[in-house]
């Protein structure tokens, strides 16, 4: 009786601590023993659960999901959706200049982004995260790179990619293929292609909104009906910056939990700037009732971070985690995520651990 009573008083007490969630990769490359021992650190951090990617690796995910449950944790299964180099080459985006980016990518060798109005590549995502969620020990499907390329990089960026970016340019303004151009002419009567500035016409922002809203509430659908939730990792806002830099108005998505990357040094902001943004994002889906988890960036060299020159490197000090965390948390957050759970050093989690009582 006298265990049972303490089981019963530990699991109180761990109901009334802030939910922390990590974002973490590299689990396929450990073995059971490392992942317990990675699952038991974070474990003594109570953190709630883990977002992990290994990719569409079934075996992958059915093994680490499972020892994530051993540890009592909620296993996300977080995959790149648009993301993914080996497909079809009719099945990328085409962008303003008519390139594909299968072969011409914005930015970045890996950024070859599927077209969300493909109904091969709808049918095939769907299918693809149908069969990830039949895995027992999968709580959630986690959506990540759910959108266009980026037409707008976050203001920190600019410097690192050499660009100024004041307006919508043509290499990175997608998606212009012959069906996605068709089907908005059909719709709107607006041939997109013979508009001088495509940039201006807020019919066009919105279709491409609506594209993507279309593909997470069908894959969402699916994952419902094998009994299992969906979470999605989105840009802030989702009006202040999601919806014109990659067209994610996802306040319109049937998803069971947000987690925004509100990443305060991508947009040159302190991080006071936390809360403020995760106040719109609260209020943006408050009639649905959905949870917001503010994704927190953390710099994992922050003694060093006055000279790191890649903005990628950059991120919450550990002076910085509770003006951050609060601010996320009075504005209605149900709780934060860390990006990565690699980069938390003892002087993060300290912090972490006093704010919550532990």
């Amino acid at each position: 009786m006298a265990a049972m009573l303490m089981v019963l008083l530990a699991s109180c007490s761990e109901k009334s601590v802030m939910p922390v969630y990590v974002w973490a990769s590299g689990g396929e490359k450990l073995s059971d023993e490392a992942l317990r021992e990675q699952f038991g650190m974070w474990k003594s951090h109570r953190v709630t659960g883990v977002c992990y990617n290994v990719g569409w690796n079934l075996e992958q995910i059915a093994r680490i999901s499972a020892l994530a449950h051993e540890f009592g944790m909620e296993y996300h299964a977080w995959i790149p959706t648009m993301l993914d180099g080996g497909q079809d080459p009719s099945w990328y985006t085409v962008n303003r200049l008519g390139e594909s980016a299968y072969d011409h990518p914005a930015y970045v060798p890996y950024y070859k982004t599927l077209d969300p109005h493909n109904p091969a590549v709808v049918a095939h995502l769907v299918n693809r995260y149908g069969q990830v969620a039949e895995i027992p020990t999968v709580d959630y499907i986690q959506l990540d790179y759910i959108r266009y390329a980026d037409v707008i990089l976050s203001r920190g960026l600019w410097d690192k990619y050499g660009l100024v970016m004041d307006e919508e340019y043509a290499p990175a303004d997608y998606c212009y293929c012959d069906d996605c151009v068709a089907d908005f002419q059909a719709r709107t009567g607006i041939d997109i292609r013979a508009m001088e500035d495509p940039s201006k016409c807020t019919e066009w922002a919105e279709f491409r909104c609506n594209v993507v809203t279309a593909l997470v509430n069908r894959i969402a659908a699916a994952v419902h009906a094998k009994g299992k939730k969906i979470s999605a990792d989105v840009f802030p806002g989702p009006d202040s910056y999601a919806r014109w830099m990659v067209r994610q108005q996802w306040n319109d998505w049937a998803v069971d939990a947000f987690f925004p990357m509100n990443y305060n040094d991508f947009y040159l902001e302190p991080a006071s700037w936390v809360g403020e943004i995760t106040r719109e994002e609260v209020q943006s889906v408050s009639a649905q009732q959905i949870p917001v988890y503010s994704g927190l960036f953390i710099c994992r060299d922050w003694r060093n971070k006055a000279s790191i020159e890649d903005p990628e490197g950059h991120g919450l000090l550990p002076s910085e985690v509770e003006e951050a965390v609060t601010g996320a948390m009075e504005a209605g957050a149900a709780g934060i995520c860390l990006f990565s759970a690699g980069s938390m050093t003892e002087d993060h989690w300290a912090v972490l651990d006093r704010i919550r009582g532990l």
